[in-house]
């Protein structure tokens, strides 16, 4: 149908290589290829895309936090997708990780896939979404750009309370 997600928590087939995962993934896509060269050659392809070729042959395993986020994507990206959702795919990272995973986010926006992206880090969402909708105890808070967003004295109470200046929605 076009829709992939990843998950919060990675769950990479673990004692598959880093390659293995996203070639499985190939053929599982709204474009399946069946030969299995091809298939090679579109996941290294997108292993590098997401930094990882130099560890195409390592278990998923033995990759760090971080490659198994960049390798969801891998795999995500392989099944073709026109809506990519990603949940909480910066949580766990570090700076330079996430700094790296926004980047991969945002090339895959230019490629015309659209992204719907869940996340708590509020810097994140800030410097990489379009359009954000804020959800408090599940309902709909407010809608808009991220500079609507900042503003939202709604939002700005809700996330950190009268007292909170908007400070950390605003950067």
């Amino acid at each position: 149908m076009g829709i992939v997600r990843t998950h919060q928590i990675v769950r990479p087939f673990r004692y598959m290589t880093a390659l293995e995962n996203v070639q499985l993934a190939v053929h599982f896509g709204r474009n399946p290829i069946t030969s299995a060269a091809k298939a090679k050659e579109k996941a290294m392809d997108l292993l590098k895309q997401v930094g990882l070729e130099h560890k195409a042959q390592l278990s998923a395993a033995v990759l760090s936090l971080g490659d198994q986020k960049r390798l969801e994507v891998a795999r995500a990206l392989a099944t073709s997708p026109e809506l990519l959702l990603l949940d909480e795919i910066c949580g766990g990272l570090t700076g330079s990780e996430t700094r790296a995973m926004l980047d991969l986010v945002h090339r895959v926006r230019e490629s015309g896939v659209t992204v719907m992206y869940i996340e708590h880090d509020v810097k994140a969402v800030m410097s990489i979404c379009d359009r954000i909708t804020v959800l408090n105890f599940g309902q709909k808070l407010a809608e808009g750009k991220p500079e609507q967003i900042q503003n939202n004295e709604a939002v700005i109470e809700a996330y950190l309370g009268k007292a909170g200046a908007g400070s950390e929605l605003r950067g």
